[in-house]
């Protein structure tokens, strides 16, 4: 008699519960083979029902590192500070004064968050320490000095054009922090991001510091098991979190908690497909089909560590609520873009005809 494969079992559950269709059910096992081949966590939600998958030995109350997943929350924390009055979307930052006051005139919240701002995606001297300092790029960097790297290097693309830009998430970070009263500093970001954002949220366990033994060490290409470092970037890259957190946090977007900013897509030049829309801190990609409203299309961001890979999602259309927490990063050979291919199959925004990535 042949027993079950109960990671199958449990993918059928999720799919059940996020009513996919039968093309989308037939080819998530190999998705998720493809996306997680060192294993990791695969987290879906739908009306107050959740369903964590363990792929690979992983625990599912593991916290992992969440690399450019941290931008939806950078996003949230302005979101947070706007409805406080302490912040505008659209002016610019440099008007809070203090270590801001320098910074260029089109330097706005909403550009930081869309990457469309024209800052580069890192600091110049990046280019030496991502050799140097592998696991940690930014280390070196005061505050100070990642706003100035940023204001000696952005030129201001008009019309509005895409470049996706850690230098400028983390300098929006660096400004919230600013305006929430706190240190221009990673610290600051973490205080401000606690007072106005995981702490009103219920996010016990996400932060710039896991507890001890909850780590799900990251599996780099070289061997490592360090987290990668974001230095004063902190905003871009630098959090933690488990994937019951992810789901909590992905529901505050659909009931409004969190903000309204994901539903103001914008339409930059240069967005690299299946990237449709930008809203600061999340991507639109439609689903296939009859033409739907975009503020329909899913939300969905993805990042990259040196030894996890993760994606985040939800659609307001569904209800769905979709994280992947992957252990190991980017391949040498295969799919690159596995992760976010899965949170979006998972949402019902993957375009037809659905294949395991590489096949």
């Amino acid at each position: 008699m042949f027993r079950r494969d109960p990671l199958r079992a449990r993918l059928a559950e999720a799919a059940e519960l996020l009513d996919l269709g039968h093309e989308q059910r037939g080819v998530l096992p190999a998705v998720v083979r493809a996306a997680l081949p060192r294993g990791g966590v695969v987290g879906v939600s739908r009306g107050g029902t959740r369903l964590l998958v363990p792929v690979g030995g992983v625990s599912p109350a593991g916290v992992f590192e969440l690399a450019s997943v941290t931008k939806p929350f950078t996003a949230a924390l302005a979101s947070a500070l706007v409805a406080r009055g302490a912040l505008t979307w659209d002016l610019p930052l440099r008007r809070l004064g203090g270590p801001l006051r320098g910074l260029p005139a089109h330097f706005t919240a909403r550009r930081l968050a869309t990457h469309t701002a024209g800052v580069p995606g890192h600091p110049a001297r990046a280019a030496l320490t991502a050799l140097t300092r592998y696991h940690d790029p930014y280390g070196h960097m005061t505050g100070a000095q990642a706003l100035a790297s940023a204001r000696r290097w952005s030129r201001e693309p008009r019309p509005p054009t895409f470049l996706y830009s850690n230098l400028g998430v983390g300098v929006l970070a660096l400004a919230l922090a600013h305006a929430a009263g706190e240190a221009l500093s990673a610290e600051g970001y973490g205080a401000a991001l606690a007072g106005h954002v995981t702490g009103p949220l219920g996010l016990p366990r996400t932060g710039l510091k896991p507890a001890p033994g909850e780590l799900i060490a990251p599996r780099g290409l070289l061997g490592g098991h360090e987290p990668t470092g974001f230095g004063p970037l902190a905003g871009a890259g630098g959090l933690f979190a488990p994937a019951g957190d992810l789901l909590t946090f992905g529901e505050a977007h659909l009931s409004g908690a969190a903000g309204d900013h994901g539903q103001a897509a914008e339409h930059p030049r240069g967005l690299p497909r299946p990237r449709a829309g930008a809203a600061p801190g999340w991507f639109t990609t439609p689903p296939p089909g009859p033409a739907v409203p975009e503020t329909a299309w899913p939300r969905w961001h993805d990042g990259v560590a040196r030894g996890t890979r993760t994606a985040l999602g939800f659609s307001p259309a569904s209800g769905a609520l979709v994280t992947v927490l992957a252990r190991g990063g980017l391949p040498l050979l295969g799919a690159r873009n596995a992760a976010p291919a899965l949170a979006l199959l998972l949402l019902g925004a993957a375009i037809a005809p659905l294949t395991a990535p590489g096949g």
